[in-house]
């Protein structure tokens, strides 16, 4: 993300941190139930199951995907912008006995966040589709530097059609137009009254 942000850029910034940290003030984060999805479920579990290895979740909320992770054998690292959502992922953890680094920071300046890599897989739900249009190379830059080769991304995010505001939202043809050497490989409709998609990336495996 370009340090020479415009006004208009730093106001869309200020909306987006001003509207997360009310839905946790409020207790009333819709995208954060305390269930881990089923498709998480799927892929960390279920008949094809990852091998564990390392993971990073973007905008981890109050840590329940995360800590779901390590104790699946995940090695997770999990940040979130809201200091009130990382305070609570922490606590969850330890209360679990997880093994988690949450952090608190920015997904699309990673490299200020302290997060290294390389990740095999990628976790987000609902982050990236909330994140003005400026900021979203920073963040597929980010993950493509932390990618190891072959990584995957999953990611839950809210159509364009979801919101009536002119940043949120997500594509698929967005997604294979920002994230350069990743192939989308599968497209799933949400459940939620609004349009929502799983979308599932994969690193070039010949990426370095």
């Amino acid at each position: 993300m370009s340090e020479t942000r415009t006004a208009v850029e730093l106001g869309q910034e200020a909306a987006v941190r001003r509207a997360l940290e009310a839905y946790y003030r409020d207790g009333k984060p819709p995208w954060d139930s305390g269930v881990t999805p089923p498709e998480l479920v799927a892929l960390i579990a279920g008949a094809h199951a990852l091998t564990p290895g390392r993971v990073l979740e973007l905008g981890c909320g109050t840590g329940t995907n995360a800590v779901y992770l390590a104790r699946h054998g995940w090695r997770v690292a999990a940040v979130d912008l809201v200091d009130r959502a990382v305070q609570q992922a922490r606590e969850k953890a330890d209360a679990a006995g997880a093994a988690v680094t949450v952090l608190c920071g920015d997904a699309t300046r990673l490299d200020e966040v302290g997060v290294h890599g390389p990740y095999d897989l990628f976790f987000d739900l609902s982050c990236y589709c909330g994140i003005p249009p400026h900021g979203r190379d920073a963040y597929a830059a980010g993950l493509t530097k932390r990618a190891a080769p072959g990584a995957r991304l999953l990611m839950f995010g809210y159509g364009p059609e979801a919101f009536d505001d002119p940043i949120s939202g997500v594509t698929a043809d967005e997604l294979r137009a920002r994230f350069a050497g990743w192939r989308l490989t599968e497209v799933t409709p949400g459940t939620n009254p609004v349009p929502t998609f799983w979308f599932t990336l994969h690193r070039d495996a010949a990426a370095t």
